[in-house]
């Protein structure tokens, strides 16, 4: 209780003190909000020649926030139930100027969560449960979130690299901020940047502990809790309870194992652009012990002329079983109903799509296949079918597992100031295993982002997915309104 009071406190007094700072340009915001969650900061950090001028010549970016979720069942029942939640709250980030090649930054996050469901049914929160946190919710009644989502020192005396250490935002391919609720994903961290090789660009990152957007504390990466790990009610929800989190891996059955219960994520993301038109990307992770993880990308652009170009990409992940298999099983759901071998999580995915962009219209035709072995095993907020198959909510990444999507898009930017509107439509079915107590689905999906032409420091986003199922009772409509305004 006393935490969270010291934080607000410290938030309000933030937030007064950066109200001389408020935009003032008439070009650009001082900071934007693209449509994948990342902030762009358009003031650039400068260098001093004293310790104090970190603080004078540093720069507060302020979010004023509101995001509104409502969940609608075909039919309700005693496990689903149709609900409303709502974020009211914001963010204030500190970015100091650099001295003697460091700089440090310092974000502050807050959330009063509204919602039409009881504490003692938080487990039937959808979409918009990570406006407050649940275990809080279900254990104290709470409804506020106040933390610290980020605080970090960065070094860039290296030439051409970086390293970063504390709590931060980790953008990789297996690692997302993935910002859509009211506070982003963070990771207690060490991560190193660096360019030094041509035309490539390198991050390598230790992350010892995650905070998920709906969490107070940060925890484990990858153990669900369970009686061992927390007295409290909801125990599971006290540690790493990502929707594709490995409910398998309890803490209990981690111990019963001899496998660690704290052990790190380490990650690795490289893009290379040696060969023109040609991008070339890999990732991979590895929790000593347990699992890892491999992922290469290629993308070919071919420019028709001016104003149309396609482009074919191609992905393809392996995953190794290093001991998780053994402990949790084949499933991220915990069951092993369906699987040809229910103890292992060695499993692949090959993917493929083609992207033609034709001036500010973009046709995304895309393709997944997740082979007949394991479940995807990636519960960071990164998403091994994203650009290819990834609608929003979808998970399609179980075991034997095809996807298939269309997706429209007009009026997309790098900016992340959207003065036309931005339009994302698209269309996804998944053929799913019925042997694995999965089931086929038709998922149809709209998003529309605008900055007002007049103002463009606020943002306002609705978007709305119909999921098409082939389950009794399981079609739904989950939508979704937000308002952003930053200074």
């Amino acid at each position: 209780m006393k935490k969270n009071i010291v934080t607000k406190i410290s938030f309000a007094a933030l937030m007064f003190c950066s109200s001389a700072q408020v935009y003032a340009q008439d070009e650009a915001p001082k900071s934007a909000l693209k449509t994948n969650y990342e902030m762009i900061y358009n003031i650039k950090q400068v260098d001093v020649e004293s310790f104090s001028d970190m603080f004078k010549e540093g720069n507060f970016f302020g979010r004023l926030r509101s995001n509104s979720f409502m969940y609608n069942w075909e039919k309700e029942s005693t496990t689903q139930k149709n609900h409303l939640t709502s974020g009211l709250g914001g963010s204030l980030v500190f970015q100091s100027a650099v001295y003697n090649d460091f700089d440090f930054g310092v974000g502050l996050y807050y959330s009063h969560g509204f919602t039409n469901v009881s504490a003692d049914n938080a487990s039937q929160m959808k979409a918009g449960s990570e406006v407050l946190s649940r275990f809080d919710y279900s254990n104290t009644g709470s409804q506020d979130m106040g933390v610290v989502g980020q605080a970090y020192v960065s070094y860039s005396g290296i030439k051409e690299s970086s390293v970063k250490v504390g709590r931060q935002l980790v953008e990789t391919f297996y690692t997302k901020s993935n910002d859509t609720k009211m506070i982003p994903n963070t990771f207690d961290a060490v991560v190193f940047d660096t360019k030094l090789l041509p035309k490539t660009s390198i991050r390598v990152g230790y992350l010892i502990d995650e905070k998920l957007r709906g969490h107070t504390d940060a925890h484990s990466v990858l153990v669900y809790g369970d009686s061992s790990s927390s007295s409290s009610t909801n125990p599971a929800w006290d540690e790493n309870d990502d929707t594709a989190m490995h409910k398998g891996l309890t803490y209990t059955a981690l111990k019963a194992a001899g496998k660690p219960t704290d052990a790190p994520l380490i990650v690795l993301d490289a893009h290379n652009k040696s060969i023109e038109n040609l991008k070339i990307d890999a990732a991979y992770y590895n929790v000593p012990q347990l699992i890892s993880q491999a992922m290469v990308e290629g993308n070919y652009k071919v420019a028709l002329n001016d104003d149309l170009s396609v482009t074919p990409g191609v992905r393809y992940i392996k995953q190794f079983d290093d001991g998780a298999g053994a402990v949790g099983g084949a499933a991220y759901d915990g069951t092993t109903t369906g699987y040809k071998d229910p103890t292992s999580l060695d499993s692949q995915m090959i993917a493929a799509r083609l992207v033609t962009q034709y001036k500010k219209i973009q046709l995304n035709l895309g393709f997944t296949d997740i082979l007949d072995e394991a479940d995807l095993i990636t519960p960071w907020r990164g998403f091994p079918t994203a650009g290819y198959t990834r609608s929003m909510a979808r998970y399609n990444w179980v075991a034997n597992t095809k996807s298939y999507r269309a997706e429209l898009s007009i009026n997309g930017n790098k900016t992340g100031v959207y003065k036309d509107v931005f339009v994302q439509l698209s269309a996804l079915h998944t053929d799913a295993d019925e042997s694995k107590g999965q089931f086929d689905e038709n998922y149809y999906y709209a998003s529309f982002v605008q900055n007002l032409p007049m103002m463009p420091e606020l943002q306002w986003r609705f978007r709305i997915g119909y999921a098409d199922t082939k389950k009794v009772n399981a079609d739904s409509v989950d939508t979704r309104l937000e308002f952003n305004y930053l200074f």
